[in-house]
């Protein structure tokens, strides 16, 4: 009956015009949700469950478009706010700041979707549900997407990642900000090769104690409407369609009410060739998914739910449930609502990498700086030092501040620029590369101008000639016509004219390139959306960039003082635009210069380490070392491992700052340079916040979430997940770094170590007071942690379950408190879940991980 009522309701709108049952804001919203799916058709309905979901005009439900991204700032749709990668932000250990950070992401996520919406303009990329945080445990420093992550520990993931489902979702009683998705669900973290096929077996105890917790806090404690199952199995059953997962796990046990998205493509790997072989059919996979509790595909599998339903294979009562799932996502995002109801909505466009966002994502960077070595006070430096020699392939690389899944920033900061802002008026900068990254992977720079003609002729003039098109096929004469310097622009969600649409236009460039020299060059094109590259009328470049900006080139031999007719097409279609014309020489001399270049400076600063270029999510990587995404090994490229080696042999004093989004075995270094920073891919003002270290305007503070390791030698089997061996709490080897470790220009003592009682029966907590002095002369910050060893646990050597960061001025001593109570006890056993057995415990308080920072207390517990 109350489905004739309301579809007889829909049919009077039509004639009458009126407001349907759905858009009633005084009713509840399961209320509204029921009377909206209630008089949807099923092919309507089906239509709601792929990330592309239909606008329903009957029902005045707009398209929308579930795939959006945010890991450390709202990514891919163009102009934003830049934080340091995940792995960065987990280094500063700061619950705090992970929550701001979130919180000014999720603002310039509304205040883009607050415009976009208005102009009618709902793409990928242009909505509220962001599929953010990353929250695997990264269990293996080879796994390329480690750096997404929040590192080693599943108690720091958790507690970092709730501070981020908060920050995102905000703290309005009906209405979300954004959505935010833990991924991947569960017991996912490489090799990417397999990734789409791979069986993930592990014990309970190793579920339940490392692959688990973190999604359980999110869920729990978050409150996260959304989670993404992974592509992988799990004990013989893919991920987004395994019932002990989704089902008993997720809803069962921790009461999950919101949607659970697949991972793109998840779906057809249940039945694909190459995949998982699960099932036969693209309706089989589609049914198996929803009836295990997936409720929207990022795919297009879910579109054969009709057949699905046909063949039997599902109950419509399921595709109901997770539509439902949907729309009450939806509703609580306000997209039905007048748009004065829901106060997001007055988020202004100006928030979008404004100043205030800009300092926090300097805070951030600053924060994230981990000092691994500092021998004989070496650092900070001297202000008053007059040549400085600045090397490395990632000195002036703005794409390493980013790390991947990233937006793009007005004015990004490298770690060159810098220094030169910080003590270029009064020292002596020189740069040079020095070395490629690593064998197969150049460095490119935009194309200067002065190599750039309009013509070969008696008139000709540096820049090349730019022909605007106000469409993007290139149809009709030009509407403007100009001369360009060089191509490097970045029109962001704009056009370069104000009569043109900003996305529908084309540009194309026509002139001449003409070398300095005779060599082998890597020409080529990076941007968004699309564009086509000729030299000399062949075709060389061919790109359509959908998801993130593409670097596309190909190698030539060049004759220097010889012109080379370059033709750039660039069409833009959708979100943002961005082009540049790059290229890069492949000098032999770069070694030498780099070395003169130190042998005349008092001081060389290194930036070596990796880039999102080398390490990430399913890669195609030709370099030795690493494979697809992944690295085979966890030291430096050769490349720039000689280079350190030759640079510290002309006996200047070196500095190495490393730029990575993983740990690296630089034995070597530690053994030979006085002075190591890692810095990771710090975001937009990666820059300023090193030179703040490097020359004592910040005292750093970081800790590593991630064990530096040695060799692989010291690791077990990539593919083998469980975590016996692995992360400090299971690996009893010499770790090179160990986790929560990180050095300071001040010194800080832990004293007077004490628990409020020396027994407790095992439902009852403790507190844990330790006084931390700043005993040096100038003021920090230290990362004060604890740990916990079970006296019944034999696998754990101990775990992480309690930490502050503090600041504390020169001479200052604060107490720092933290109460202990069953889930910091508790320990799973098989049969039985989590206990607390009775027993002695070990309680540790200190810096880091390391014994040798660490003060005990005995802890006895009884029944």
């Amino acid at each position: 009956m109350k489905k004739i009522i309301f579809t007889f309701s829909i049919l009077l709108t039509t004639v009458f015009p009126q407001q349907l049952p759905y858009q009633n804001t005084s009713l509840p919203i399961s209320k509204r949700v029921d009377d909206l799916v209630s008089g949807m058709t099923l092919d309507e309905k089906v239509s709601q469950m792929v990330y592309t979901a239909s606008a329903i005009k009957r029902l005045e439900i707009p398209e929308y478009n579930w795939w959006n991204e945010g890991l450390h700032g709202v990514a891919r749709n163009g102009l934003a706010t830049v934080f340091p990668q995940s792995i960065g932000l987990a280094a500063t250990w700061d619950v705090d700041l992970m929550h701001n950070v979130a919180n000014a992401i999720s603002d310039e996520a509304r205040a883009k979707y607050n415009r976009d919406s208005k102009r009618g303009e709902r793409g990928i990329y242009q909505g509220l549900t962001f599929w953010s945080p990353n929250i695997n445990i990264f269990r293996d420093p080879r796994w390329g997407r480690g750096m997404e992550t929040y590192g080693e520990d599943p108690y720091l993931t958790g507690e970092l990642g709730e501070a981020f489902v908060k920050g995102m979702q905000g703290d309005n009683p009906k209405y979300f900000k954004t959505i935010a998705t833990p991924k991947h669900f569960a017991v996912h973290s490489g090799p990417e090769p397999l990734r789409h096929s791979f069986d993930a077996e592990v014990s309970d105890y190793d579920l339940r104690e490392t692959y688990l917790p973190a999604f359980k806090k999110c869920i729990v404690d978050g409150k996260a409407f959304s989670i993404m199952c992974a592509y992988n199995s799990f004990r013989k059953f893919p991920c987004c369609g395994n019932n002990e997962l989704l089902q008993k796990i997720l809803r069962d046990e921790w009461g999950f009410k919101g949607y659970v998205v697949s991972d793109c493509g998840a779906i057809d790997d249940m039945w694909r060739e190459g995949g998982h072989n699960y099932v036969k059919s693209s309706e089989e996979a589609a049914a198996k998914g929803v009836d295990a509790g997936t409720d929207l595909n990022c795919g297009d599998q879910f579109m054969n739910l009709d057949k699905s339903i046909e063949n039997g294979l599902i109950d419509t009562n399921k595709i109901n449930q997770s539509v439902k799932r949907l729309f009450t996502a939806r509703f609580r995002l306000g997209m039905f609502d007048p748009p004065d109801d829901v106060p997001f909505n007055k988020i202004s466009y100006n928030v979008v990498n404004s100043e205030e966002n800009r300092q926090l994502a300097l805070t951030a960077a600053r924060e994230s700086i981990v000092l691994l070595k500092n021998k004989d006070h070496f650092l900070p430096l001297s202000k008053n030092i007059k040549n400085i020699a600045v090397i490395g392939p990632n000195a002036n690389d703005v794409e390493v501040l980013y790390g991947n899944y990233n937006g793009t920033p007005k004015d990004p900061v490298t770690p060159l620029q810098g220094i030169i802002n910080k003590v270029g008026k009064t020292a002596k900068v020189v740069y040079e590369q020095g070395c490629d990254l690593a064998d197969n992977m150049p460095s490119f720079e935009v194309i200067p101008s002065k190599y750039l003609f309009t013509s070969i002729e008696y008139d000709k003039q540096n820049g090349l000639n730019a022909e605007y098109f106000n469409n993007n096929e290139f149809s009709g004469k030009p509407s403007h016509t100009r001369i360009d310097k060089q191509i490097d622009f970045q029109w962001w969600d704009g056009a370069p004219y104000p009569d043109f649409h900003h996305n529908n236009f084309g540009v194309r460039w026509t002139g001449y390139i003409i070398p300095p020299k005779t060599g082998d060059y890597y020409i080529g094109g990076y941007g968004f959306n699309a564009a086509r590259i000729y030299l000399n009328d062949s075709l060389i470049v061919n790109f359509n960039a959908n998801h993130e900006p593409v670097k596309s080139y190909k190698k030539f031999h060049l004759y220097g003082e010889e012109p080379y007719k370059i033709t750039v097409e660039f069409y833009e279609r959708n979100r943002y635009a961005m082009m540049q014309l790059i290229w890069s020489f492949v000098d032999i001399t770069m070694e030498y210069k780099a070395i003169d270049a130190v042998k005349n400076s008092d001081v060389a600063v290194m930036f070596m380490g990796l880039s999102p270029r080398l390490e990430g999510e399913e890669m195609d990587v030709d370099v030795p070392g690493f494979m697809g995404g992944d690295r085979v090994r966890i030291d430096l490229p050769d490349t720039q491992q000689k280079l350190l080696r030759d640079i510290l042999a002309t006996g200047k004093p070196v500095v190495l700052v490393l730029v990575n989004g993983s740990a690296l075995a630089i034995n070597w270094s530690e053994e030979n340079i006085p002075a190591i920073i890692e810095s990771w891919y710090g975001g937009e003002e990666a820059g300023t916040a090193i030179a703040d270290v490097l020359f004592g305007d910040y005292n750093p503070g970081g800790k590593l979430p991630v064990t530096f390791y040695r060799s692989t030698d010291q690791l077990p089997p990539f593919t083998d997940y469980e975590m016996k061996g692995r992360t400090y709490r299971y690996f009893e080897g010499d770790a090179l770094f160990p986790f929560g470790y990180g050095l300071s220009y001040t010194t800080f003592n832990f004293e007077n170590a004490s628990i409020d009682r020396a027994t407790i029966h095992k439902n009852d907590s403790v507190w844990l007071k330790i006084n931390v002095k700043n005993s040096g002369n100038i003021a920090g910050d230290e990362v004060v942690q604890v740990y916990v060893k079970s006296p019944n646990d034999d696998k754990e050597i101990k775990a992480l379950k309690g930490f502050r960061r503090v600041f504390l001025k020169a001479g200052e001593i604060k107490t720092v408190e933290f109460q202990l109570g069953k889930e910091a006890l508790q320990t799973y056993k098989d049969g039985e879940g989590f206990v607390v057995d009775p027993g002695d415990y070990t309680i540790f308080v200190g810096p880091s991980s390391a014994d040798s920072d660490l003060k005990e207390l005995t802890l006895k517990v009884i029944n």
